[in-house]
């Protein structure tokens, strides 16, 4: 049979670990590592010293299941590593022990929790992306250089202006000023076409000629053909 390899951890230092540890030594952990650090923090040099520690049917035992997991798909990715190296895991206020058949199968139903979980999330951050999309909105950090910013840094580069005076002028970092330079320069806007047809009659009193843009004669008046 394997050690049983205690594991305690509490978020800050005026909390006690004397409970956890208490817990542990009357579970019959030979072995007990701990921390004292915030659940969300990464690095936790006595639970990786408690993961070198143990080997191949030795069992890891916390008091509860969130001091081992930052959030439910940590905690399933860190009992799926200590399986594939044959270790068990145990904690005890949850009565939970993957050596035991009721164990795996709460963990396989953990398991397909996290997995419903990442799909939903994925799915929300679809349908957000799609919705930003459909009202213009674009992703991605925000430009730096407008059109008017861009078209000056061109032209003095084009100019033979040092790279470090434009950086300098325009607030922008060496790799962002050869970025927008390297971009291809916007599509010149076509030119508006606003000519109207314009309309020729003459007036009755002089015979002369005048000219209407895109207005509609009198009602009652007839238009006549130019000779």
């Amino acid at each position: 049979m394997g050690m049983l390899v205690g594991y305690a951890r509490v978020s800050t230092a005026e909390q006690s670990l004397h409970l956890q540890r208490d817990a542990l030594k009357k579970a019959g952990c030979k072995r007990i590592f701990t921390d004292v650090a915030s659940g969300t923090k990464t690095e936790r040099p006595g639970l990786g010293k408690a993961l070198d520690y143990v080997r191949g049917g030795d069992t890891l035992v916390v008091w509860k299941l969130d001091r081992l997991g930052r959030s439910l798909t940590h905690l399933i990715d860190s009992v799926h590593a200590l399986q594939a190296r044959k270790v068990g895991f145990r904690s005890l206020q949850e009565s939970l022990d993957t050596r035991t058949s009721g164990g795996k199968l709460v963990f396989h139903v953990f398991g397909a929790l996290a997995e419903f979980e990442r799909d939903i999330i994925r799915e929300r951050t679809s349908a957000g992306l799609a919705a930003a999309r459909a009202r213009g909105r674009r992703g991605g950090r925000p430009r730096v250089l407008d059109e008017k910013k861009t078209a000056l840094a061109r032209t003095l580069h084009k100019e033979g202006t040092p790279t470090a005076v434009i950086c300098a002028t325009l607030g922008i970092s060496r790799s962002s000023l050869y970025r927008y330079l390297a971009a291809p320069p916007p599509p010149a806007a076509p030119a508006k076409a606003n000519r109207s047809k314009a309309a020729s009659r003459r007036t009755p009193a002089t015979g002369a000629r005048t000219e209407t843009y895109g207005k509609t004669p009198p009602v009652g008046r007839s238009r006549r053909p130019l000779p």
